[in-house]
């Protein structure tokens, strides 16, 4: 009896290919949905887990920006764009790893409508990495948001108010 190992080599692959999308099944994939407590324009909490809305970058709470020679409150009016966005309608949120505060990263949406994206485009809330870098340059065009005058980018204002 002769053993014809092409076939063993072939289902041998057939068994690895399946084995490797199991496993791939079966990585971490974090899924979360309900009505949210907003905590700022790039925050939320859904069912208890802090989420962090991947790819933007948000003016934090007690930020101040300038316009027309006068500080505004430009955190709150990001914080008051994601709640106007979400009106208390259910989001869904999918997120695969987790920030420095284990906040899970996340890309949410209200019905079809990305609220990361939106929050860029919509000028109150700037690209983090090179995720909304066009609706990032669209915002600014349009001087939406808080593209209307100046402000410190979240980054640095997190720098310069350690313990805000």
């Amino acid at each position: 009896m002769t053993f014809d190992f092409s076939k063993i080599i072939f289902i041998g692959a057939i068994l690895l290919f399946a084995g490797m999308l199991w496993l791939e099944d079966l990585s971490f994939k974090d899924e979360v949905s309900g009505i949210p407590r907003i905590v700022d324009g790039d925050s939320l909490v859904l069912n208890g887990e802090k989420i962090r809305l991947k790819g933007i970058d948000a003016p934090e709470l007690k930020q101040k920006c300038e316009k027309n020679g006068k500080n505004w409150s430009c955190g709150r009016a990001s914080t008051t764009a994601l709640r106007k966005m979400i009106r208390s309608q259910k989001v869904d949120c999918q997120g695969t790893e987790f920030d420095r505060h284990q906040r899970l990263l996340a890309i949410c949406f209200v019905k079809e409508l990305n609220l990361n994206e939106n929050m860029v485009k919509m000028g109150w809330a700037v690209s983090y990495g090179s995720a909304f870098k066009s609706e990032e340059r669209q915002a600014k065009k349009e001087r939406a948001g808080i593209w209307q005058g100046k402000f410190d980018w979240p980054s640095d204002w997190r720098r310069k108010h350690p313990r805000y």
